[in-house]
């Protein structure tokens, strides 16, 4: 006995198959198994090929011969066989198992031989370059080593000279100041080198200048020498001789006019006003308020002397006997008695004031010298 049909239906969903409904959306794509063949690895051109865990040959397992494929071991007896679940609709299948294979051949490394160009002749190995680091290393330091030497060699004589000049320089210094109580500066030719001078005690040429303030009591005077052929050379009478010496000895008015105002008190009333000088007749005037007196520059007694001319003292009972022997005590005393036989050659008044030259020829150097005013030994440290 069958069912009736029933009613038709306008349900367009009837007569498709049952299954999930689709709800819009299209069906999902199944990826692909994965596949069953080794991953092999794919060397790169230019570097070496390493043999993979895969690609090295497994070990024979005793018992079984070579190149074949394990058995696979049979199901326990009374176990019914497991049925494959049925697949989920939308997933994939699952895989078959991988059937144990035979173990893939070793990959042959192919051995590549890499020619390595010729450097050319010229091209420097890191050997040589090292070799020639140090060999310039060397070098730079023999040169600083030589450059140190070269500056000492130098530093030595050059010290030596300065020691020498003022050695030198400070003995001649004191014994010109002692001379002439004032303050003297003393330079040395260029050559030779003084330190050979000071070494042979043999001097060329040294030239002395005083201060310009006084020569003993003489006040404005100055001395100006030049020395030659000294040779140094110890022995009882003497410390060594002086080939030549010529000095200028330079008087300012002013300073005439001070000295006799500091030296002569009783003539100081005579110069009182200006001092005139006279170059055309060679003279000095001296002037005062009342009285005034001429006087010329002459050389006496080796030495430098003030002859009055002509004397005019109003209200006063000096004579020119008088005023010229308190003159000449004055430059008697700056101008005389010098060592080493110096002596005044020449006298003559200028615009400026009275100008001497002294000189001496062959003189020898005491070893001791008694300053006249003050008694100092003035040749002791020479």
């Amino acid at each position: 006995m069958s069912n009736p049909p029933g009613p038709p239906s306008n349900d367009p969903q009837r007569g498709r198959p049952a299954g999930p409904p689709n709800r819009g959306f299209p069906p999902r794509r199944v990826p692909p198994p994965p596949s069953e063949s080794p991953t092999r690895h794919i060397p790169a051109p230019g570097r070496p090929q390493q043999p993979s865990a895969r690609d090295v040959p497994r070990p024979q397992q005793p018992g079984r011969p070579p190149g074949r494929p394990p058995q696979q071991p049979a199901p326990p007896p009374n176990r019914p066989p497991q049925q494959p679940n049925p697949p989920q609709s939308g997933l994939p299948p699952n895989p078959r198992p991988r059937q144990p294979g035979p173990p893939p051949p070793a990959h042959e490394n192919l051995t590549t031989r890499i020619s390595i160009p010729t450097p050319p002749p010229g091209a420097a190995h890191p050997a040589d370059e090292s070799g020639g680091r140090g060999f310039f290393a060397n070098r730079t330091s023999l040169l600083l080593i030589l450059l140190i030497v070269a500056l000492v060699v130098i530093a030595i004589p050059i010290g030596g000279e300065l020691y020498a000049r003022h050695v030198a320089s400070t003995k001649v210094a004191n014994a010109v100041q002692c001379e002439v109580q004032d303050s003297a500066k003393v330079s040395f030719s260029p050559a030779p080198p003084v330190l050979w001078q000071y070494l042979t005690d043999h001097y060329s040429d040294i030239s002395v200048q005083t201060g310009g303030n006084q020569v003993r009591q003489a006040k404005g005077m100055k001395v100006s020498l030049d020395i030659r052929d000294i040779k140094l050379s110890q022995t009882n009478n003497s410390a060594g001789t002086i080939g030549s010496l010529n000095g200028t000895i330079t008087w300012s008015a002013d300073g005439i006019k001070q000295s006799i105002q500091d030296a002569i008190p009783v003539l100081g009333k005579f110069v009182t006003g200006e001092v005139t000088t006279n170059p055309g007749d060679g003279t000095v005037a001296l002037k005062g308020l009342l009285n005034s007196a001429v006087v010329k520059p002459q050389i006496v007694n080796n030495g430098l002397s003030l002859q009055v001319v002509s004397l005019s003292a109003l209200g006063s009972n000096m004579s020119t006997d008088d005023v010229q022997k308190h003159l000449d005590d004055l430059t008697s005393k700056a101008t005389q008695n010098y060592p080493l036989g110096i002596h005044a050659d020449s006298v003559k008044v200028t615009n400026d004031g009275v100008e001497a030259t002294f000189s001496t020829q062959n003189a020898t150097i005491p070893t001791s010298s008694s300053q006249p005013q003050s008694g100092q030994d003035c040749f002791s440290g020479v």
